[in-house]
C-alpha cells in the first residue's frame, strides 16, 4: 500500500524510480558475511520432518570459522607486502571505465591502510595493492640506466691534417646518469684539461697525439655514476705521425792516385 502513496510537490506527483536510485553493487566473492547468511537461511527454513542435527551444525560453524580465518590471514598476508614495498621500485596496471589498460611505474613512496586495504602511493597517487603488477630489483634498474659509449668506434689521427678527436656516449638514466668522465689511452689517464664532455660527446684534444708515436691505442672511460661504469674496447685510435728522414751522412771523398816514381831512376838520371 505505501508504495501507492506518492509526495506531491507544488500539485505534481512526485515519480521516484527506485531502480535509478538504489546503487547495487554485486559481489561474485562467497564471503563470511553471505555464508552466515546461508547457515541462518538453512536454520530458518530446514525441514521439520528431516531437521540439521547438531553435528552438522557444529560442522557448518567450524567451516565458517575457517573460512573467517583464511580471509583474515589473506588480508594480512596483503597488507604486509604491500608494507614491504616501501622504497621499492614497481609497475601497476590500472583499468579505466572504457577498459583501457594504464602502465604506471615508480618509487612506493608510502603505504596508506584503510578500511582494512592496503593502497600503495606512487608519484603522489594511490593505488590499490590489487593493481599490483611488476616489482623492479633496484640492481636491475642501475644496470638498465647505466652510462655506456654509445657505439664501437676506431678513430684516426692524421699529422699531415690534425684534428681533435670525438666519440659518442650515453650518460645514462635515474640514478646511474653521469655528469664526467675520466680518459684513460692505453692504461695512461689523461688530464682533464684535454678532455671535453659537451652534448653527449667526448672530445679529445689533437695535442695529445702530436707527439706519440704511431701505432694504435686503445681508450677507456670511466663515467663518474654511482657505479664508476667503465667502458673498455670501445673506441680506438690509430696515430699516423709522419717523421722525416735525418739526412744520409757526408761520405769523404777518396784521395786521387799518386804515380809512384823511382828515386833510384831519378838519382842515375842525374849522376849521369
Amino acid at each position: 500500500m505505501s508504495e501507492l502513496i506518492q509526495s506531491v510537490k507544488n500539485g505534481v506527483i512526485d515519480q521516484v524510480n527506485k531502480a535509478a536510485t538504489t546503487e547495487k553493487k554485486v559481489n561474485n566473492e562467497l564471503g563470511k558475511d553471505a555464508f552466515m547468511q546461508l547457515l541462518v537461511t538453512q536454520m530458518k527454513y530446514q525441514d521439520p520432518l528431516n531437521p540439521n542435527t547438531d553435528t552438522e551444525f557444529i560442522a557448518q560453524l567450524a567451516t565458517f570459522s575457517q573460512l573467517e580465518q583464511m580471509q583474515n590471514l589473506g588480508a594480512m598476508t596483503s597488507n604486509s607486502q604491500a608494507l614491504s614495498l616501501v622504497g621499492k621500485n614497481v609497475i601497476v596496471r590500472t583499468k579505466s571505465e572504457t577498459g583501457a589498460i594504464t602502465e604506471i611505474g615508480g618509487k612506493v613512496d608510502f603505504v596508506n591502510m584503510s578500511n582494512g586495504k592496503a593502497r600503495i602511493s606512487i608519484n603522489g597517487n594511490l593505488y590499490s595493492v590489487d593493481d599490483l603488477d611488476s616489482v623492479i630489483d633496484d640492481i636491475y634498474i642501475l644496470e638498465k640506466g647505466r652510462p655506456r659509449v654509445v657505439k664501437k668506434v676506431e678513430l684516426e689521427y692524421d699529422a699531415e691534417n690534425p684534428e681533435d678527436l670525438s666519440f659518442d656516449v650515453h650518460l645514462g638514466e635515474g640514478d646511474s646518469m653521469a655528469d664526467d668522465v675520466a680518459v684513460l689511452i692505453d692504461q695512461t689517464l689523461l688530464d682533464s684539461s684535454v678532455i671535453t664532455l659537451k652534448d653527449n660527446k667526448v672530445t679529445i684534444s689533437k695535442s695529445v697525439f702530436e707527439n706519440a708515436p704511431n701505432g694504435t691505442y686503445k681508450i677507456t672511460v670511466i663515467f663518474n655514476d654511482v657505479l664508476f661504469t667503465t667502458s673498455k674496447d670501445m673506441v680506438s685510435v690509430t696515430v699516423k705521425n709522419y717523421v722525416e728522414q735525418p739526412n744520409e751522412p757526408d761520405v769523404p771523398e777518396e784521395p786521387e792516385d799518386i804515380e809512384e816514381t823511382d828515386d833510384n831512376e831519378d838519382l842515375g838520371d842525374d849522376n849521369n
